[in-house]
């Protein structure tokens, strides 16, 4: 039997994914009434889609009023963050909830380290509706580094993003938060909302690919000899035997005398302090 629709709830999320798989477990720990939706209103959640070119006001009136709406589906461009407040609004009884929008690190594209304060690119579309909400709403942007945790590890992307001795050179930073820790920063600024705010979210560590790279390999080799290891078979071997010695090449080619190198050969380092301290919190999750 399918539950009721709630007509209030403390915190409202608009797209339950992977994000909300952390995070509706820690509302629930921490008391917190809230709803979510999905396209296809799966899992007691309420089916909800967003039309940025639709002024149907239908889809709206299904969503409980909130004191904090949290948006995690991508906005772009100018118009879709004042059409999705205003039409809330309207179907609400002009209630004026916080506005969160989960957003992107590459917003910001200069070298050296960049933080929350940084100029970014302003004609990035993602940046573009993260102002609107900023604008029209009050709203706050937390734009978040790689994803990890769960079944989502760093470790698996490496195949990915690199295929070439040439992909592992232009590799520099890597940085990431928990899903763990997304969830607290979210429940974090609904207690403590700082309107018209952009922050940078990171677990406050700077990674170098090339040493992640150097330690999967060297743990992989050494579990296939002691019979440890499911990735065995002699392709994923030579694989990681690659790698190995391409980060080995590399330090030569490169006057790399250690690792991690230092974050001034990145091209790029994300100070993401800010926010944990105005929150008072720390992340719990570094360990990759």
């Amino acid at each position: 039997m399918r539950r009721s629709l709630p007509v209030e709830v403390d915190f409202l999320v608009l797209g339950a994914g992977w994000t909300s798989s952390f995070l509706i477990p820690l509302l629930e720990k921490e008391n917190i009434t809230h709803a979510a939706t999905t396209r296809d209103g799966r899992n007691d959640t309420i089916a909800f889609t967003f039309d940025p070119e639709s002024e149907d006001e239908a889809p709206f009136r299904r969503l409980p009023a909130s004191k904090t709406v949290l948006i995690t589906f991508p906005l772009k461009g100018k118009g879709p963050s004042l059409r999705l407040t205003d039409l809330y609004a309207r179907t609400h009884g002009g209630l004026k909830p916080n506005f969160i929008q989960l957003g992107v690190t590459s917003i910001w594209t200069g070298a050296g380290w960049q933080d929350h304060t940084s100029p970014y690119d302003k004609t990035q579309p993602r940046a573009i509706a993260e102002d609107e909400l900023m604008a029209v709403a009050g709203g706050v942007a937390l734009d978040l580094s790689g994803l990890f945790g769960g079944a989502r590890q760093p470790r698996h992307w490496v195949d990915r993003v690199i295929k070439s001795k040439a992909d592992l050179r232009a590799k520099g930073a890597l940085h990431i938060v928990h899903g763990e820790d997304v969830a607290r920063a979210i429940v974090a600024l609904h207690r403590n909302f700082t309107p018209g705010q952009r922050w940078l979210l990171t677990n406050l560590h700077v990674y170098d690919w090339w040493t992640l790279i150097h330690g999967w390999a060297l743990e992989a080799l050494r579990a296939a000899e002691t019979g440890g290891s499911e990735e065995s078979d002699s392709s994923t071997l030579a694989r990681h035997q690659e790698l190995l010695q391409w980060v080995g090449e590399l330090m030569g080619e490169e006057g790399v005398k250690a690792l991690p190198r230092d974050s001034t050969r990145f091209e790029r380092a994300l100070d993401g302090r800010a926010f944990w301290v105005k929150m008072g919190i720390m992340p719990l999750y570094t360990q990759v």
